[in-house]
């Protein structure tokens, strides 16, 4: 019996540890770049008939962490994201100043556009929670 109550204090001491960190933690991260990048031989691919989906069709970035797209076209052939031509080989920076939602043409994607979702920092407790929660969930691939 002591067992089972110790186990369960134990666990919720744990998990209001861990959500108190997540909250009062300002969050840092090793990079703002998000990369990106469009394989060799997708263009090749396409016009073979595959259906194939190379970048997401919605990137999801944050202001002051995570706010810098970066794209390197590794295909064969140009291509085009929003008003910029990428050489094979050539990468492209694009940072982001203020959150909103972007939508950008892409010859990348079959359907030929692409959002860009940019969030506000997370400022508060709880936001930093959920923050940290969605990067968790995204990294594991749930």
């Amino acid at each position: 019996m002591r067992y089972r109550r110790w186990l369960g204090l134990s666990v919720v001491t744990i998990t209001l540890g861990a959500a108190a960190w997540a909250a009062l933690t300002p969050i840092r991260t090793g990079s703002r770049d998000v990369l990106f990048e469009i394989p060799k031989g997708t263009w090749a691919r396409r016009m073979a008939g595959n259906k194939i989906e190379i970048l997401p069709s919605r990137i999801r970035l944050t202001l002051g962490l995570r706010d810098i797209l970066v794209l390197k076209n590794l295909d064969d052939v140009p291509q085009i994201f929003g008003p910029t031509l990428m050489m094979p080989g050539q990468s492209f920076r694009l940072p982001f100043a203020v959150a909103s939602d972007y939508q950008f043409a892409c010859t990348a994607h079959a359907s030929g556009q692409m959002t860009i979702i940019v969030e506000p920092k997370p400022e508060s407790a709880w936001a930093r929670i959920w923050w940290r929660l969605r990067e968790l969930v995204g990294a594991v691939g749930w």
